[in-house]
């Protein structure tokens, strides 16, 4: 059984070899943390499992660690005396796999590339080594999955603990925002300390369900570390009640440090976090799905059939004029839980009518994007989809007649060309716009490009 679960930070300083004095300005998550530690002590854990952001991270799989132990120091920050070694839980390694496998969840121990403990794992253990050192490590890392697989992976290591029947610790490491000061490490972002106050609140309360909700875009500005962190954790206390212990918050150095504890007492069926958020999700696409235009329910049919069956739907004659008599370039985006799935377009029409360049690139989106793996049958019902009709591109010469809001923007170099279409989640510069195609595309940063703009119609 999990007998407590425990949200701590991994600032190295924190170590005094590596702070040298520097320590001292946090000197409340120092005390936190042996608090922490002292309790991790006394539920005297078989196994922790430790979660960590800088452990190896894949887009679409959890590495667990593979092998009977690992070993680890801290000379990446000047003080490689200071050094750890662990033994691994193989046991709980396999039967974790084991059930990973048997339900086509992406978590196994393949892929790994370093095999020396990150500094997400040394921060933690070492204050807890000072109370507790008769456990067994199991090491989990993080994906670019969604959120509610997160939480899945915890739910898995909650029954493998059952199963195993031993008595095991889940320690969620991860700092909050990095971007809270001008003179912090990634400077100021609004959206830092907006995070850490709703974190702290949520974690402080032990409202777990309330995890699920934050979005991407929100996380990505505000610099966080240990959000998936934390709800690998949550996963684990599905349907527990748990005794919830905010100890500190501190963000003296420009980033966030947050300690809370839970210790285990008992069943508590209503805490079923991810199930209620699924139920909320559904009635919510449920309604989007009720006010879908003919351009996307045509993307939409496209996408289950071809998921479905392997085939490609036609054009019927019922279908639209407007979609049947006119070429243009079509983009087909597809998301899960507010995450990307899939995207493929053509900036300019291939296709003999608009309605086969929707049905086109919807496959290509639900099953070619190189950056994700295909869309499985069982995700159909998550999947929002939206169409963007393309006008004809525009040559100009200056960013100052581009508008992230009204157009899109294509980039050249030679033959490498990159396009972002407008008014996206998290776009809100020109200057990011035309970075992010440059990425898309190749080109260099700095490389001094040919710009065209356009406008879209999206259909939701």
């Amino acid at each position: 059984m999990i007998s407590g679960a425990f949200m701590v930070p991994h600032p190295p300083l924190i170590i005094p070899e590596v702070g040298r004095g520097k320590e001292q300005k946090i000197q409340n998550t120092i005390n936190a943390y042996h608090e922490a530690g002292l309790k991790i002590g006394h539920l005297r854990p078989e196994t922790i499992i430790l979660l960590s952001p800088h452990q190896i991270m894949y887009a679409d799989y959890f590495h667990i660690s593979p092998g009977r132990w690992a070993e680890g120091d801290f000379g990446q920050f000047g003080v490689g005396k200071v050094k750890m070694e662990v033994s691994y839980d193989t046991e709980f390694v396999d039967k974790l796999c084991e059930m990973a496998k048997a339900a086509d969840f992406p978590a196994g121990t393949l892929g790994e590339r370093d095999r020396r403990l990150d500094h997400g794992t040394l921060v933690p253990l070492y204050f807890v080594n000072k109370y507790w050192k008769g456990y067994r490590l199991v090491r989990v890392g993080l994906s670019g999955l969604a959120l509610t697989d997160h939480y899945e992976l915890g739910r898995m290591i909650r029954e493998t603990a059952n199963v195993l029947d031993k008595n095991v610790v889940i320690i969620a490491s991860g700092d909050l925002s990095h971007r809270l000061k001008e003179d912090g490490p990634y400077g100021y972002q609004e959206e830092g300390p907006e995070y850490d106050r709703r974190i702290m609140e949520v974690m402080g309360r032990g409202d777990f369900g309330e995890l699920l909700e934050f979005s991407e875009d929100f996380c990505e500005k505000a610099g966080e570390c240990g959000h998936r962190s934390f709800t690998i954790m949550a996963g684990a206390l599905d349907r527990t009640k748990v005794t919830v212990n905010r100890l500190s918050y501190e963000g003296t150095f420009g980033v966030g440090y947050g300690i809370c504890t839970y210790v285990t007492c008992g069943q508590d069926l209503q805490r079923n976090f991810k199930d209620q958020y699924e139920e909320k999700e559904k009635k919510r696409i449920l309604e989007l799905r009720q006010r879908e235009d003919e351009y996307v329910q045509l993307a939409r049919q496209a996408i289950e059939e071809y998921v479905r069956t392997g085939q490609k739907i036609q054009v019927t004659e019922g279908s639209p004029r407007q979609m049947c008599d006119y070429r243009a370039g079509v983009f087909v985006s597809i998301k899960k839980e507010g995450r990307l799935r899939g995207c493929i377009g053509t900036i300019q029409a291939v296709r003999q009518s608009i309605a086969e360049e929707i049905i086109e690139n919807a496959i290509s989106a639900a099953s070619r994007d190189p950056r994700f793996s295909p869309v499985k049958t069982e995700e159909l019902d998550w999947l929002t989809v939206s169409v963007d009709v393309l006008g004809d591109t525009e040559k100009i010469d200056s960013p100052d007649k581009l508008d992230v809001r009204r157009y899109g923007v294509v980039v050249t170099k030679g033959y490498k060309r990159g396009l972002l279409l407008p008014n996206l989640e998290g776009v809100d510069t020109v200057e990011e716009q035309i970075a992010i195609a440059k990425q898309k595309a190749g080109i260099g940063e700095h490389d001094k490009v040919e710009l065209e703009r356009f406008e879209v119609v999206r259909h939701h």
